[in-house]
């Protein structure tokens, strides 16, 4: 399958002469779910906005279905809703007519029926005579994602999508996400919920610096970097872990009560089955054991500040 998005060696340098973008190649495949990781000033919205033709390269190449983002932009543009960060509309429009606005601009034909359905997939149908002013930021930033999907893009940026969102909104957002993708749009988003991207996201990339450190399948990922604890549940408190248990580099957790050792899935022998062994050795009892993954957002961490 030809990706939907290809982006080829881009690179973006200000006028200052700051390096956004670094030789960047990435593939979007069509009808995944794609969750671009970083800390701010990472490059994230830099990408997005020049995937969009926002922001114009300084070099590489960047194609949406086939069209070139500089050569064939109105073909690349017409294929992409972008929900940015920041919440621009114009406060005195009502729901409806901010909507429909935002598909005429791409030539669309009007389409009442299919505004009706983004705006009730998104629960705001209640509020579609609404002014924008009288909006909660939660609601608006709903409002935002239904101009992006006026037109009936392939591709849709989520940039920071549920910023500012309570939880109950958030979650209701995610599941129009779910059901988008499961009628083929290919949706690429940015959060700082990384639990979310945990839970969504196909495939995860992290870029740092302008660069993109790393592009994998998520479950691939936290295999791959991820590690495991295995936390021994004691009997009896422990002031210190034994000296005969150095070699292990076990902690104990604040109350004392849990031996904790951390291991590498990827190695051959995790040493589990010894370590076992040397703490009944030395006389240590204790009456439970658990396992637990290492979370996204600690693989994040670590590879940003490696």
């Amino acid at each position: 399958m030809a990706p939907i998005i290809s982006v080829t060696n881009l690179s973006k340098t200000y006028g200052t002469g700051r390096k956004a973008l670094n030789a960047v190649t990435l593939d979007i495949m069509g009808g995944e779910i794609f969750a671009l990781l970083g800390p701010n000033g990472a490059g994230k919205t830099t990408l997005i906005g020049t995937i969009c033709g926002l922001v114009n390269p300084s070099t590489g190449s960047v194609t949406v279905g086939g069209h070139d983002i500089v050569r064939d932009y109105r073909a690349a543009r017409s294929m992409i809703g972008l929900v940015p960060q920041e919440l621009h509309t114009d406060a005195f429009e009502s729901v409806w007519d901010t909507v429909s606005f935002s598909r005429g601009l791409f030539g669309k034909p009007k389409n009442p029926a299919h505004i009706e359905k983004v705006l009730r997939d998104l629960s705001l149908w209640d509020r579609k005579d609404s002014k924008i002013i009288t909006l909660s930021g939660g609601m608006k930033r709903r409002v935002m994602i239904a101009k992006a999907l006026s037109h009936e893009p392939q591709v849709l940026f989520l940039d920071e999508p549920t910023a500012g969102v309570d939880v109950e909104l958030r979650k209701g957002m995610w599941e129009v996400v779910r059901a988008l993708k499961a009628t083929g749009v290919t949706i690429i988003l940015t959060t700082h919920y990384i639990e979310e991207a945990e839970e969504m996201a196909d495939r995860v990339g992290v870029i740092n610096n302008g660069e993109l450190i790393l592009v994998e399948q998520k479950a691939a990922l936290m295999q791959k970097l991820g590690k495991k604890q295995l936390k021994l549940h004691l009997d009896t408190p422990l002031d210190v872990v034994p000296a005969a248990l150095a070699a292990y580099d076990l902690s104990l957790s604040g109350d004392r009560i849990k031996l904790i050792y951390t291991y590498d899935t990827r190695a051959e022998h995790t040493g589990i089955t010894a370590l076992l062994a040397d703490v009944r050795a030395a006389g240590i009892r204790f009456h439970d054991l658990d396992t637990s993954q290492s979370s996204l957002e600690e693989i994040f961490v670590s590879l940003v500040h490696a």
